[in-house]
């Protein structure tokens, strides 16, 4: 196999490397950054991160009473935070939760509202322009980043909390580590009902899923090889059957562009069902499967195997019998549409991967959906010859639209 090496720097090889996913060794050696190590770190970042929120004081946040509204700002995996804070808070959140994912803040936003500033960096323009603005607005504000940093200083200046997370990896692998204290705030503010409890079991969850996906094990027995094997050379289609399983497919997406540099068609299955559910009928899908040989061994295909849709379907059954009395779309209805669009697909022929969630409160579910979709996105970039790590369009393009 011969790597690409552009002038951009860019570096891999079209052909997917069967033997390097059971080859420990050789993973090692091509995870320079330990991206891995990072994300196997998932469990000890909510760990970590509980304790440093419990240290912050967030007592001013609450000394004025209930928010008008909360803004999540920041972007990428900061901004994916809020998404998060509103899926857990739930329909029945007493107020709006918006993630703001450009610079500063919306107009609307006074000092009725809170703001919290997100930037693993703690450097990102955008949360640096919202936390400023928020400040003199006079909206209460917290941030949260990396520590000693601007973001730590805007939040002085304006005598804000400060929550530090300290940064040893990039945002996508810090989502843990960022996602805590966001809930945590929000906690303070009534916002939310997360318990030590709660984070303890998700800090446990993610840290089985990471045993489970580790270097050390083969494919057949590893969920996030054997994932990685079944997206080789697919287009991959990652819908959620409910709200929290729509941000962890939104999640894969971001990986597997990040990581993997695989185009994926992400969202909730609801919507789905208004038009793209049609994807399966077309040239990557129905039709592209109705010339495939269903006898044919995956390792006998040619150098340029066909490229074909596989559907990610991460299926979310709820919590208990008492959501189905929620506010948002009752429980049975989203396990419908999932068995329909997952016959849809078979009737079709075209391959279907399927992650349930598990867990006893709405955040170890996420954690259960994300956690093996993260390793799938890194073993998917090292069978192609990528550097996790290292994203050459990345930086270009912050180097390009920086002033």
């Amino acid at each position: 196999m011969n790597p690409l090496e552009g002038t951009a720097g860019v570096r891999g090889h079209r052909e997917i490397d069967l033997a390097l996913l059971d080859n420990a060794e050789a993973l090692a050696k091509n995870d320079p950054g330990g991206m891995l190590r990072a994300t196997a770190s998932a469990g000890a970042q909510v760990r970590e991160a509980a304790t440093l929120a419990a240290e912050t004081d967030l007592s001013a946040l609450a000394d004025e009473g209930r928010p008008r509204a909360v803004v999540v700002a920041g972007v990428g995996t900061a901004a994916r935070t809020g998404d998060i804070l509103e899926t857990v808070a739930g329909p029945r959140c007493p107020v709006p939760v918006l993630a703001h994912r450009s610079a500063g803040i919306p107009g609307w936003v006074g000092a009725a509202d809170v703001v919290i500033a997100v930037s693993a960096s703690g450097r990102s323009p955008e949360a640096l322009a919202a936390a400023e603005a928020a400040g003199r607005r006079g909206a209460r504000l917290v941030a949260i980043g990396a520590p000693d940093t601007q973001l730590h200083a805007l939040a002085d200046r304006f005598r804000a909390p400060f929550i530090p997370v300290p940064r040893r990896a990039p945002a996508r692998a810090s989502l843990w580590g960022l996602t805590v204290p966001v809930l945590l705030a929000a906690r303070q503010l009534g916002l939310v009902k997360v318990t030590e409890a709660d984070f303890a079991e998700t800090a446990s969850r993610l840290d089985a899923d990471a045993e489970r996906c580790r270097t050390q094990l083969e494919s057949f027995v590893n969920p996030g090889k054997s994932l990685a094997l079944d997206l080789a050379h697919s287009v991959p289609i990652v819908w959620g059957s409910s709200p929290l399983a729509t941000v962890a497919a939104r999640r894969f997406g971001d990986t597997l562009a990040a990581n993997a540099r695989y185009p994926a068609v992400v969202g909730a299955l609801g919507e789905a069902g208004r038009g793209r559910v049609g994807l399966l009928d077309g040239v990557y899908g129905g039709l592209a499967e109705d010339s495939r040989d269903i006898f044919a061994d995956p390792g006998d295909e040619d150098d340029n195997p066909a490229t074909r849709l596989r559907l990610v379907l991460l299926r979310d059954g709820g919590l208990t019998a008492d959501d189905e009395e929620a506010d948002g779309e009752p429980v049975a209805v989203e396990e419908r549409r999932a068995e329909a669009v997952q016959e849809l697909a078979e009737r079709r022929g075209v391959r279907v991967s399927l992650i349930t969630a598990e867990g006893g409160s709405a955040l170890e579910r996420l954690a259960s959906l994300v956690a093996v979709p993260d390793f799938t996105s890194i073993y998917l970039g090292l069978a192609h010859g990528f550097d996790p790590m290292a994203v050459p369009a990345v930086s270009e393009m912050k180097d390009l639209v920086s002033p």
